[in-house]
């Protein structure tokens, strides 16, 4: 076994795994997993740029990472950073706080290597499953991308789009510097055309409808299905590997378009950091599966955190 702690620092979270990993035998056995929302990608697709106040609140989660990776005594870290900072143009200053408190750079990779890792994160352990058809089509919609791989016992084709729900939230749904509550028709129309947009650029490359299991990933997928169980609160064993169909996706996705921030807050699994992107990100998910006629979703809390960790214990 290799201690390792993987960090996955995207635009609307940052999250930590420490496990113990066993490659020989294909076992990963998780020690500490958590999630810190912390939208790093603020206001990124507009400005450009890593917004002072979404730095600091990334290094705190950084700082906090810092002490469960020593007091597991983790022998390897691996932190890699995604869409926000591979769009700004200050990334050296995320770059710089995050060395000087981890220790290690953080790796900012490209969207085919995100889509590997997910992959890799969310099939290691469907091998073998004989009610699951390959190829699976892995889907991870993160906050400000969303990576497409279609692949059977590896890779075979992989695209990420600049689709995620903070993205698309606050490209679409915000009027007056304030998130819609709710979002009008056109506002919804608008959404939809540049997802549908971002499904053609991705279907060029990735054969989208040849994969027969969905599997979906991140936050707004593994939200809707704590919604669609009516789950009293947050349930990660029973979130993951659930199903949910096409229709009831549709159902959730339409509510949460036309319910108000009180309501969606009211929810009991609903994290308070995705309260007002979680309607985008129900909606990029409804588009995917009705793009490529898929009557289900298999939901995985395994995902790209699972896969940094095995490329970190295979590192060595």
């Amino acid at each position: 076994m290799t201690r390792v702690a993987a960090v996955d620092c995207g635009t609307n979270s940052i999250r930590l795994l420490v496990a113990d990993a066993d490659p020989a035998r294909g076992e990963l056995v998780e020690l500490d997993r958590r999630m810190t929302i912390v939208r790093l990608g603020q206001g990124v697709d507009r400005t450009g740029r890593l917004a002072p106040e979404a730095l600091e609140r990334t290094f705190a989660a950084c700082r906090e990472y810092a002490a469960v990776i020593k007091e597991y005594g983790a022998e390897r870290i691996r932190f890699v950073a995604t869409s926000a900072s591979r769009d700004a143009e200050n990334r050296d200053d995320f770059v710089r706080g995050v060395l000087e408190i981890l220790g290690v750079e953080p790796e900012v990779i490209t969207g085919d290597q995100e889509a590997e890792f997910s992959f890799t994160g969310a099939t290691k352990e469907l091998t073998g499953r004989s009610d699951l058809t390959r190829p699976y089509l892995v889907v991870d919609i993160g906050g400000g991308s969303t990576e497409f791989v279609v692949g059977d016992d590896r890779v075979r084709a992989a695209r990420s789009v600049d689709v995620g729900c903070v993205r698309m939230t606050e490209r679409h749904l915000v009027h007056g510097g304030e998130v819609s509550d709710p979002p009008t028709a056109e506002q919804i129309a608008a959404m939809r055309a540049d997802i549908e947009a971002a499904l053609d650029l991705a279907e060029r490359t990735v054969p989208l409808r040849e994969a027969h299991t969905l599997v979906g990933l991140a936050g707004s997928v593994t939200t809707v299905s704590a919604i669609a169980q009516e789950l009293p609160e947050y349930d990660s064993a029973r979130i993951h590997h659930s199903r949910v169909t096409r229709s009831r996706v549709r159902e959730i996705s339409e509510w949460l378009l036309r319910s108000t921030h009180a309501e969606r807050a009211a929810i009991p699994s609903m994290h308070p950091g995705r309260v007002d992107v979680i309607g985008a990100g129900a909606f990029v998910l409804l588009a995917i599966m009705e793009r490529i006629g898929a009557e289900e979703v298999v939901v995985s809390e395994h995902d790209i955190l699972d896969g940094i960790a095995w490329s970190c214990a295979l590192a060595g």
